[in-house]
């Protein structure tokens, strides 16, 4: 099992070892939660100081370690921004690129190994200027340059270093906070308080929609669903629906890779799954199974494995099923904070 694996199983599907091992690691939470908390204090006393880019800023993030949806709503917000005529960029830490000078102008040709898979993605997904770094600042200011009049910064939440003009919470309503310890024994970044601070929760779901009862009431839910199955080799486009009952393998190295496997199986399909872990460097043997058979994986991996895939591959698609009323608050909230501004141009 890896790391990631077994940290996920202490977080979200504790028995009595993952348990004790939880409690094991607590002197370590208690220390980052400590640091969580002094940083925040130190930046709302001005003793650590934010600043402002020309433009305005709107975060997306989560209070949890990965796995809540991120990817795919910030893909929804930039579109939805870009078609009301704004020029939108994206900023994203790059996590998993190893160049070595930073920010990185991201295209959806650009290597993963050198930008992080996600930056890819969301190139290829948008319309948006992508700008990936670990310096959130000068990628937003790289973004200026390149013409863009408002920012996504992408899991920003925690980046006080930059000022922003909305923050929007992912929340996964299904797992929720795990455990509901910090890093490392559970999965929080910053406590559940944290969520009264945003302009807005998303709570996702993968599945139908439910009433159930949202951490906060400044909540939307949201729903993704897996869409279309994509031949890596060719322009080729087939139904999910044309595995049903099949055989197929199934790898997956994001946050939440259960989620995947898990709604594949509902579409009918007959899973071999492969878990890796999040944000893997996937190599050809990583795809190997010694047959012929289909392997899915997400848009995320897909990204990773375009130099050595062959006719087995397909890349799945992620979307947001957004109600009407959802998607109109949403944007209501987005757009006054862009307004209010008045750093729009």
């Amino acid at each position: 099992m890896s790391l990631d694996a077994a940290l996920q199983s202490i977080w979200y599907r504790p028995g009595p070892l993952q348990r004790v091992t939880a409690w094991l690691l607590w002197p370590l939470s208690l220390v980052f939660a400590s640091a969580v908390s002094l940083r925040r204090v130190l930046f709302s006393a001005g003793l650590l100081r934010s600043k402002r880019v020309a433009c305005p800023v709107i975060v997306v993030g989560n209070i949890t370690a990965g796995g809540t949806g991120k990817t795919p709503f910030v893909i929804w917000l930039a579109r939805q921004l870009h078609e009301r005529g704004l020029s939108v960029a994206i900023i994203t830490r790059g996590y998993g690129g190893n160049a070595t000078q930073w920010p990185q102008v991201v295209t959806g040709a650009s290597d993963p190994n050198n930008v992080g898979d996600e930056a890819v993605l969301l190139a290829l997904r948008t319309q948006a200027v992508v700008v990936a770094g670990p310096d959130r600042i000068a990628s937003a200011n790289r973004a200026l340059t390149l013409g863009a009049n408002v920012v996504i910064s992408d899991d920003g939440l925690q980046h006080y270093r930059l000022q922003r003009d909305a923050e929007i919470a992912l929340f996964d309503s299904e797992r929720g906070v795990g455990n509901g310890m910090y890093l490392p024994a559970g999965p929080l970044r910053e406590g559940l308080s944290r969520l009264r601070d945003v302009s807005l929760i998303v709570s996702h779901r993968r599945g139908l929609p439910t009433r159930d009862r949202l951490p906060v009431a400044n909540a939307v839910q949201i729903v993704s669903e897996l869409g279309a199955a994509r031949s890596l080799i060719g322009a080729i486009e087939r139904p999910l629906s044309s595995f049903s009952g099949q055989v197929v393998h199934a790898i997956a190295g994001i946050g939440n890779p259960k989620a995947f496997f898990d709604a594949l199986q509902l579409a009918g399909l007959q899973v071999q799954a492969r878990a890796l872990p999040d944000h893997a460097a996937i190599v050809a043997a990583d795809i190997e199974f010694g047959d012929d058979l289909p392997v899915l994986m997400t848009e995320k991996d897909a990204v990773k494995c375009r130099a050595f895939a062959d006719a087995r591959c397909w890349s799945v698609e992620l979307a947001i099923a957004m109600p009407a009323e959802v998607s109109k608050r949403i944007l209501q909230v987005v757009e006054t904070a862009i307004r209010q501004s008045g750093l729009n141009s």
